[in-house]
């Protein structure tokens, strides 16, 4: 079905694996649009709770964006490149009410690193090395970087990150806030799949009112509060809400209905 991604499905867990191991897992257009595809599919999927990204072989999650297929670009071609990917891809996985998680095997780079900050949380292996550099080429983060990152990590330290054009190792992506766990290569995705299952238990369509609250507060000239009190009253209304509280009472665990 894909050339460039790998998806499995197990146990409410849908995880896609971008699997171009030659180019450590750049992101060309073809990539971009599979992975879209991918995204959308494990959302719409009632049977997945929780979706991982990750990259194949040891070496690298998403090492950048493919240069070989912009270098010659015009102004108007990469502000094109730059919309139709954050609106492909980007945005839309930061937006999925379906939760992302992504487990940072080696190198995130550029898109790469851009990609797994619009995941809903990460975790990295300790091998891991994070960074946007592309001022180095003479362009600046099109991916969502220059916003995603101060979010993460404050302006300060996404303004080293982006004009030194430098590296970061998990531990110091750690102290940052940027990855919520740092672990050894043989963990990740053992680890990935624990905090998986453990949402996975939980309702999913709270989570998804969840996300959409939590996005709120970051986006501009929207009231992340007033967004939290309709998505709140807007749980009393579903039967995950009625299973949820009626299993508490019961002294029962839940059994959510899905998405």
């Amino acid at each position: 079905m894909y050339t460039n991604i790998l998806t499995s499905n197990q146990n409410g867990i849908t995880t896609i694996t971008i699997n171009r191991p030659a180019k450590l897992n750049a992101l060309n257009k073809e990539t971009i649009k599979e992975l879209h595809d991918a995204f959308k599919t494990a959302d719409k999927d009632n049977t997945t709770k929780v979706i991982i990204i990750t990259g194949s072989g040891e070496k690298a999650f998403v090492a950048g964006a493919d240069i070989s297929e912009f270098a010659d670009f015009s102004i108007e071609k990469g502000s094109e490149l730059a919309a139709k990917g954050q609106e492909l891809l980007f945005d839309f996985v930061e937006n999925l009410n379906t939760p992302v998680l992504a487990a940072i095997n080696g190198f995130a780079l550029g898109g790469g690193l851009e990609l797994a900050m619009a995941a809903h949380f990460r975790i990295a292996s300790d091998t891991a090395k994070m960074g946007l550099p592309e001022v180095s080429l003479g362009v600046i983060p099109g991916y969502g970087g220059t916003q995603r990152l101060p979010q993460l990590v404050g302006k300060g330290r996404a303004l080293e990150m982006i004009m030194t054009a430098g590296m970061i190792d998990a531990e110091q992506a750690s102290r940052y806030g940027l990855v919520n766990y740092v672990v050894s290569q043989e963990e990740l995705l053992p680890l990935a799949e624990k905090l998986a299952s453990k949402i996975a238990r939980n309702s999913a369509v709270a989570i998804g009112a969840a996300i959409d609250a939590v996005n709120a507060g970051y986006k501009e000239g929207i009231d992340g509060f007033k967004a939290e009190i309709k998505e709140f009253g807007n749980c009393f209304g579903t039967l995950d809400f009625k299973e949820g509280t009626t299993a508490f009472l019961e002294k029962r665990k839940a059994i959510f209905p899905g998405k």
